[in-house]
């Protein structure tokens, strides 16, 4: 188990850099990472590697039954493991990055295992550099709060560390969250939208854009 300081948000600078490499290096040999997002920390893992989601879900001591959200770095990410419609286009390009989750159909790719044998996948796109950056190097990963199940989400690295320990190759410290809340989720089923949970961006925020002309 490693802490590295990723202060800072210019990924091109050489330490920040260097991390970022590091931890998208952890992820591609089946590790699980602790890396900072704009609500609360997150626990990754490559989505492909179903033995690294397994352990995820041990480490967090989270029933298999209980989907994963998964964090993806751009939009065209978002299109290769997932299928958008008019609606989740407007919120994409309204919200994201940002702290929104879009549940919506999965691509046959995405394991079953991560959705909990869904055809539906909950995607974010962190509005954090470091995050995006791990990601975009490394593909998608998992996206869960870095705390046991039932704990109080992670606003901050020794949370985390406290609840997951060894468990975790890899913790990225970037800090106190900035919003210290979780995303809003947001259920799109044809064509049809339902808000999950309330988080940092209001119902009413996404009833505007949705009927917007």
């Amino acid at each position: 188990m490693k802490i590295v300081k990723c202060y800072g948000t210019d990924v091109s600078e050489e330490g920040l850099g260097n991390a970022v490499n590091e931890a998208a290096a952890e992820i591609a040999e089946g590790n699980l990472i602790v890396y900072p997002t704009e609500t609360v920390y997150g626990i990754g893992a490559d989505i492909f590697n179903e033995v690294a989601v397994k352990n995820l879900f041990l480490a967090k001591r989270r029933p298999f039954d209980m989907a994963l959200s998964v964090a993806v770095s751009d939009k065209k990410m978002m299109e290769s493991i997932a299928i958008l419609d008019d609606n989740a286009d407007k919120l994409v390009k309204a919200f994201l990055p940002g702290p929104l989750t879009i549940i919506i159909e999965k691509k046959p790719d995405v394991p079953d295992l991560v959705t909990a044998m869904s055809r539906k996948v909950g995607i974010r796109m962190p509005d954090h550099p470091v995050a995006r950056e791990v990601i975009r190097r490394s593909g998608p990963v998992v996206a869960t709060s870095a705390n046991l199940h039932s704990h109080p989400d992670a606003t901050d690295i020794d949370a985390a560390v406290k609840d997951l320990g060894e468990s975790v190759s890899m913790y990225m410290d970037s800090g106190p969250s900035k919003l210290k809340r979780p995303s809003t989720i947001v259920w799109i089923m044809k064509g049809d939208v339902e808000i999950i949970r309330q988080g940092a961006i209001t119902i009413k925020d996404i009833e505007e854009v949705l009927n917007a002309d």
